[in-house]
């Protein structure tokens, strides 16, 4: 059995389209056809639904052995890493899910330190929600994942990086400029902008600890939205120090209580994860851990 055509059938999958498969894989479009074709023939069952209006979707039995054509590409992926280095040959792919503040502030430091020492290693990189990189996790679209630890990821193996303060934001003229420390109380009158997204639950558990309400004023589930709400001088948010201490025309204090979200790198598991993919936790452990010690020390 040819396991290019597992890859063909991801990569349709992946982009929903035979024709962007094709361009991808460098591949006539009549010959992903063929392969797809020929694969479905050859198992009996039809694993896509072709519909003008909808697009390209799995069918059912598509959707049930899509995980398992994953799993396959993914132990390939770990032989040839294998045969790669017997032979002192560097080679091999991670897929990395993130979310966009640690796209910005985790990322590339890891990066950096990483391709120093592996070079030919490539990435791919997907971003996403905290929900999304999860539900990657669990289908194999990636191998590894930036999450915020919590009781979803019990199924996978954690690495935590770093512990992400969460900070009062403002508009750079607002009173609380002149405070290094805002108390709770002083935000119970403020217009408050409620995150309904990622990490909402954190915010809540803030004001449900303090016994105070929040005068909510807007509800907003994008990050990026709330920034620039509370950069118009719109109102006042509670939020991840990662993430907000990125964003223009807007300024943070530390709050009176001590509450943080803990980012960690999560795998389904490491004891059976690629060569690449080992190294790449441990080139992680050292630098989050050089980082924590530095902090430390200031």
């Amino acid at each position: 059995m040819s396991f290019v055509r597992f890859e063909i059938i991801a990569k349709v999958v992946e982009l929903g389209s035979f024709t962007a498969t094709a361009e991808a894989l460098n591949m006539t479009q009549s010959a992903v056809s063929h392969a797809v074709a020929s694969l479905e023939a050859e198992w009996g069952v039809s694993l896509f639904i072709r519909d003008r209006k909808k697009g390209i979707t799995l069918t059912e039995i598509g959707q049930t052995l899509l995980p398992h054509i994953r799993e396959v590409l993914n132990r390939v992926e770990m032989i040839q890493q294998e045969i790669a280095l017997t032979n002192n040959i560097e080679a091999g792919l991670i897929r990395i899910g993130t979310f966009a503040s640690a796209s910005a502030c985790l990322l590339p430091k890891l990066l950096v330190s990483y391709q120093k020492k592996h070079p030919k290693i490539e990435f791919k990189f997907y971003e996403g929600t905290y929900e999304e990189i999860l539900e990657w996790l669990h289908s194999g679209i990636i191998d590894v994942g930036f999450v915020v630890k919590g009781k979803e990821d019990a199924a996978f193996d954690l690495l935590p990086l770093i512990k992400d303060e969460m900070v009062v934001a403002y508009h750079s003229n607002h009173r609380f400029q002149k405070q290094c420390i805002v108390e709770m109380a002083d935000l119970a009158d403020e217009p408050f902008i409620m995150p309904t997204g990622m990490y909402q639950s954190h915010v809540e558990d803030i004001f449900s600890e303090a016994q105070i309400k929040p005068a909510i004023l807007f509800e907003v589930h994008d990050c990026t939205t709330i920034a620039r709400m509370v950069g118009e001088g719109l109102g006042v948010t509670i939020g991840p120090e990662l993430f907000l201490k990125t964003q223009q025309h807007v300024q943070i204090s530390q709050l009176n209580v001590s509450h943080h979200r803990e980012v960690a790198l999560a795998c389904p598991s490491i004891s059976h994860a690629s060569p690449a993919l080992k190294e790449f936790f441990h080139v992680a452990e050292t630098v989050f851990a050089k980082e924590r010690n530095s902090t430390k020390g200031v």
